[in-house]
Parts: structure tokens; sequence; C-alpha cells
């Protein structure tokens, strides 16, 4: 019986809310464990903080297992960073939390989304591909490799109303 129950627990499905400043360590620590530079707890804690960013997040029970933020301008948004837990990639959470963000952008009266994404990130860009990004700018060297040259930068834009 126990087996069957931590079966069913170990399938559930992450629930998708609002971030906010409380989120900020687990959230710093899941972007230092996805990107070469990751930002810290009170870089986190001052945009999360922030009336112009909107935030979202994927617990599995207690644990953060994806975020995406995003700050407002007038009737644009940037997309400033979006993460999924290595255990929890390539199950379409990332596309989960996009478009559980842009319906909120959207409902926030945000006309186009901007991001900048590494070209060398393919599951990034397949992610925004089929979100309906599509390539507005590139910027070269952007992006530090490891062992030498930098890669471009893509710069996305989606429109939403």
């Amino acid at each position: 019986m126990m087996q069957m129950v931590a079966r069913l627990f170990s399938r559930a499905e992450p629930v998708l809310s609002d971030a906010g400043p409380h989120d900020a360590a687990a959230i710093a620590a899941l972007h230092a464990a996805s990107f070469r530079r990751g930002w810290s707890e009170d870089e986190f804690e001052s945009l999360l903080l922030d009336r112009n960013v909107v935030a979202h997040r994927a617990m599995l029970g207690r644990s953060l297992v994806g975020f995406i933020l995003s700050r407002i301008v007038e009737d644009e948004a940037e997309i400033l960073s979006v993460a999924v837990a290595g255990s929890r990639r390539g199950r379409g959470l990332a596309r989960l939390l996009l478009n559980l963000h842009l319906r909120r952008l959207a409902g926030l009266a945000v006309r186009a989304v901007f991001l900048e994404v590494d070209e060398d990130n393919a599951a990034a860009r397949r992610l925004y591909a089929r979100g309906g990004f599509r390539e507005v700018g590139r910027r070269s060297g952007y992006y530090p490799r490891e062992g030498g040259q930098a890669s471009m930068a893509l710069a996305l834009r989606r429109d939403l109303i």
C-alpha cells in the first residue's frame, strides 16, 4: 500500500502559481543550477518586490521545479529568465509556465513581449518558436562559452494584442 501511495505522489504534476519575494532563495538556487552565472538571492528578491515584475513558479510539493519572470515597461515586457529543474526538463513544464505567463501579461495589457536567448540553446529556441516568438535581432559575442568565443544572442519578439 505504501509503495502505491509513493508512486501516486511521485507522478504528481507541478502546481503553477504566482511567485513572490518569499521564493527568492529557491529561485536563485534553481537559476544558479541552470545558468553559467546565477543571480543572487538579493537580486531576485529585489526583482520580486518590483511592482513591474511578473513572476510565476512551478512547485512539486515543497520544491520549486521551475520559474519564469519578466519586467513590464509601458505596454511591453521583457522575459528576464526561465528555468526548469533538470529532473523536470523535457516534460512540457517550461511550455506550461510560458503559456500561463503570456496569458497574464496579455491580461495586463502588454502588447509585445521580448527576450534574448543563446543561439546555442536549442531547447529554449524550440520553446520560444512553439510559443509564437520570432527573431527580430542578433547580438554577437553576447553569451560566454567555455574556453572560447562567446555565442550570439537572438532577440525574439511575440505580439500579444
